[in-house]
């Protein structure tokens, strides 16, 4: 087994260095100035960042003082007669909603989690599986969007939000069955 693990861990290892040297080598044999061609590439990846970059601080801002004006503990406490009825930790509402806007500050909340609760707590095991089931639905859908000049979105939000609620049942469902 360990051996097994060992070639995983060289493969890994590989994998990005062989990536740039097949894409340098796909573009000297296809004639391409490389390195002319990544410099461009560069330039409208700026550009891009420079586009969203408004969005970004709009969010994070928000995230910010959403956190730090004590809304979101009063959110909480608020919602606990409805999130014990559907057997949701109230302690995980602001995780779950702060979850949907930013990732950075998602983290924050878990590790104050695990710091209150502890890692392998109940609570601890739902934050760590909400974190990896779950996305930042308004960050990306923002900047996907806004990058690809979409206007029209249909059933995106539906959907995300869809798949967020069941991300967050699965976290508390399956950190219910681990202890």
């Amino acid at each position: 087994m360990k051996t097994v693990v060992q070639i995983l861990l060289y493969l890994s290892d590989m994998l990005v260095p062989f990536l740039i040297l097949y894409v340098v080598a796909h573009g000297l044999l296809a004639r391409r100035p490389v390195y002319d061609d990544f410099v461009k590439g560069a330039k409208d990846g700026l550009k891009t960042v420079l586009q969203i970059l408004p969005t970004l601080v709009g969010l994070m801002v928000a995230v910010g003082v959403l956190r730090a004006s004590g809304f979101l503990n009063f959110l909480s406490h608020a919602l606990r007669p409805l999130t014990e009825l559907v057997h949701f930790p109230s302690e995980l509402v602001p995780l779950t909603i702060v979850r949907m806007f930013s990732a950075s500050a998602a983290t924050g909340l878990a590790l104050d989690v695990f710091k209150e609760y502890g890692t392998d707590s109940y609570l601890g095991l739902a934050a760590s599986i909400l974190m990896g089931c779950t996305e930042t639905i308004f960050y990306t859908m923002s900047i996907y969007f806004m990058t690809a000049k979409v206007k029209k979105t249909r059933y995106t939000l539906a959907g995300a939000l869809l798949a967020t609620l069941v991300g967050v049942a699965a976290s508390t469902w399956l950190a219910g069955m681990m202890k």
